[in-house]
């Protein structure tokens, strides 16, 4: 048996999700070749992760908002949020709590007039510029900064190093953000040290033989939110 297949649906009264209060971020794939969509989820939910969005370019439409049904129906059962990356469109169809888009997709004006008010949308940083305009822009209520690494799921993407975690931190804005490109278990320290206090994951998850130990352990060294 698969260490995902052992993991429960939660069975606790649920507080409304929050993206305050949410600290652990995951992005995966569809889970093509594992064949384990739902059970990954559901251990990843159970070990601590606050939101998890689908990013999968290989996939069609029609087949992301299946496997967006199915991501719903996990997140509510942990009582957590959830988000759809890049397509306007697909957040709105499908209903997500939570859209995140790049710099170079739609801007977030327009995207906001297609996902509504009640979306919590966020924004990928990769420069100071960027940074700066993400904690002020009124239309981004997150906003993500790295790579910090070099990560295969950004090809191409010049990592931007901790100093940028830095340069956020320095702004001292109550709006959420996180670190993300490459972040895992071995490196978590350094970014909490340079300032942030909650990450975007993908591997140190994905990879991991046991999702739900991997991301607990993630969790236990990111620090309490104020």
């Amino acid at each position: 048996m698969s260490q995902t297949s052992a993991i429960p649906a939660a069975t606790t009264t649920l507080s409304t999700p929050t993206l305050q209060s949410a600290r652990l971020y995951l992005c995966t794939d569809a889970r093509t070749e594992q064949g384990d969509f739902a059970d990954f989820l559901r251990a990843s939910y159970a070990g601590g992760v606050d939101i998890i969005q689908l990013r999968d370019k290989s996939i069609e439409a029609a087949q992301e908002l299946e496997l967006l049904a199915v991501l719903k129906s996990v997140a509510q059962e942990f009582g957590k949020l959830w988000a759809v990356n890049d397509r306007a469109d697909i957040a709105s169809l499908s209903g997500a709590p939570v859209f995140h888009i790049g710099q170079k997709d739609l801007p977030l004006p327009a995207a906001r007039s297609l996902v509504g008010p009640s979306v919590f949308m966020g924004l990928s940083s990769h420069d100071l510029a960027q940074v700066s305009a993400a904690a002020t822009d009124p239309n981004a209520d997150y906003f993500c900064v790295g790579p910090l690494w070099a990560t295969p799921t950004k090809p191409g993407r010049a990592a931007v190093g901790l100093s940028l975690l830095e340069h956020a931190a320095a702004l001292g804005t109550t709006k959420p953000w996180f670190a993300i490109g490459g972040v895992d278990l071995s490196n978590v320290d350094q970014v909490v040290a340079a300032g942030a206090s909650r990450i975007v994951v993908v591997r140190a998850i994905t990879h991991a033989e046991d999702p739900t130990s991997a991301a607990a352990a993630l969790l236990s060294r990111l620090p309490a939110l104020g």
